[in-house]
């Protein structure tokens, strides 16, 4: 992965071919012309929860017409940070009852949602261009 600055706020990375871009909200400077990094963190939770429960959904045969997620992130205002992050699996009506829990269940093995319960280790350096 290649991250770069095109200038203002807007910071972009390069990952197997495609350009993600991100920028600040105006009241951080920016100007708001893509998510912020942590719009995409959210973002990536979400969409891989999703890929969870579509693949449960298709591997049954499964309509997925009317199935949406929707994320609710609750502040911790003592740790100044996200302190839960609820994701709501909207069902239609005619969704089989007997697959409910196991939806839920499919939703729990995203793997962005296990790295961040189990979080890797970080580590930072420099490298001086030659």
């Amino acid at each position: 992965m290649h991250i770069y600055f095109p200038g203002g706020k807007k910071v972009f990375a390069e990952y197997k071919g495609f350009t993600i871009e991100t920028d600040q909200p105006v009241e951080s400077g920016g100007e708001n012309s893509a998510p912020s990094p942590f719009d995409l963190f959210v973002t990536a939770i979400g969409t891989c929860a999703g890929f969870y429960v579509l693949g449960f959904c298709q591997q049954r045969n499964i309509p997925t017409a009317g199935i949406t997620l929707n994320l609710e992130k609750k502040f911790d205002q003592t740790k100044g940070m996200i302190g839960e992050i609820a994701i709501i699996i909207n069902l239609p009506k005619d969704f089989p009852p007997q697959y409910r829990e196991a939806v839920i269940r499919a939703a729990e093995l995203c793997a962005v949602k296990k790295h961040i319960a189990d979080p890797p280790a970080f580590t930072i350096d420099t490298q001086i261009a030659s």
